[in-house]
């Protein structure tokens, strides 16, 4: 049953984020970061569902360890680490953010604050422009200023990005109402007052999904395909996670050409629009009848 999967996964994922909060992390690099964080995951009898994102300071998203990345968390970073786990595709995905300065706490604070509000709300049929409307006033209330184009989103088998989005600001106009029977994240991010609230994308591309297995008559990619596929299916992946099965350099070729062949899709960072600072928070919840459950609580 999809609760139970969701359930286990959220428990990992959960104890993972947790974990991670608490941990010393200045001085790590983002590779040893990423890595211990995905095989905390797998030890606890989970799998990633995505590569941890560790995203610092300006980068609200989107940026996770290079082979071998050497960049080091410095104690005046602001982190936003986010983790997914999923049991046979159905995916927990939560996140947290860490600082080591106490000028951040509130824009830490604020991020969770503006998260439990939304989910208190949260229900069978409530409307998605309802929670962007929480989520918006609890950050604006404080001072701050939520990012517009960033938004949760609903959750399903194999699928983060399920089609549906939930908005981090008061929206206009139709909006969906949350069903029974489905997961969703809802994921707030904030910046500073003199910050745009935009996101924009960064020239940085290090997480792809497979989009297509449309042959592309080219038999090292079709077989590069089916090794995608057979990995992960359509969740996303790091070029870390090749580099054991593929030199660096052929695993990179070969990407490229499936980008250009829309086989494969890049996802680049996404970098606060006055590269101020951003925090996020996030929970998945599953809405069962009239009630949700955290699952990552």
């Amino acid at each position: 049953m999809s609760l139970e999967n969701y359930t286990r996964a959220g428990q990992i994922a959960s104890k993972v984020r947790e974990n991670t909060r608490k941990r010393n992390h200045i001085g790590r690099t983002l590779y040893e970061i990423c890595n211990s964080i995905e095989k905390e995951i797998i030890d606890n009898g989970g799998h990633p569902a995505f590569p941890v994102n560790v995203s610092i300071n300006e980068i609200a998203a989107h940026y996770t360890a290079e082979p071998d990345d050497q960049i080091v968390i410095k104690d005046t970073d602001v982190v936003k680490i986010d983790l997914g786990v999923h049991i046979d595709g159905y995916v927990a995905d939560t996140a947290v953010t860490i600082s080591y300065d106490p000028k951040y706490d509130q824009l830490i604070k604020v991020a969770e604050l503006s998260l439990s509000e939304a989910i208190k709300i949260a229900k069978n049929n409530t409307k998605s422009s309802e929670i962007g409307k929480i989520i918006e006033n609890t950050i604006s209330h404080n001072g701050l200023k939520p990012i517009q184009n960033l938004s949760g989103h609903s959750l399903d088998q194999y699928i983060i990005h399920a089609g549906k989005s939930i908005p981090n600001i008061r929206t206009y106009g139709s909006s969906f109402s949350l069903s029974s029977n489905q997961a969703y994240a809802i994921e707030p991010f904030v910046t500073t007052s003199d910050g745009l609230g935009i996101v924009y994308e960064g020239k940085i591309r290090n997480i792809f999904s497979l989009v297509s297995r449309k042959p592309t008559k080219d038999k090292g990619a079709d077989e590069f395909i089916m090794y995608l596929w057979n990995q992960f299916k359509t969740l996303p992946f790091a070029l870390r996670w090749l580099v054991s099965d593929f030199a660096e350099s052929n695993a990179r070729t070969i990407l490229d050409f499936l980008i250009k062949k829309k086989n494969v899709r890049a996802y680049p960072i996404l970098v606060e629009g006055n590269n101020k600072v951003v925090s996020q928070a996030e929970h998945t919840i599953f809405i069962f009848e009239n009630k949700s459950y955290i699952i990552t609580k």
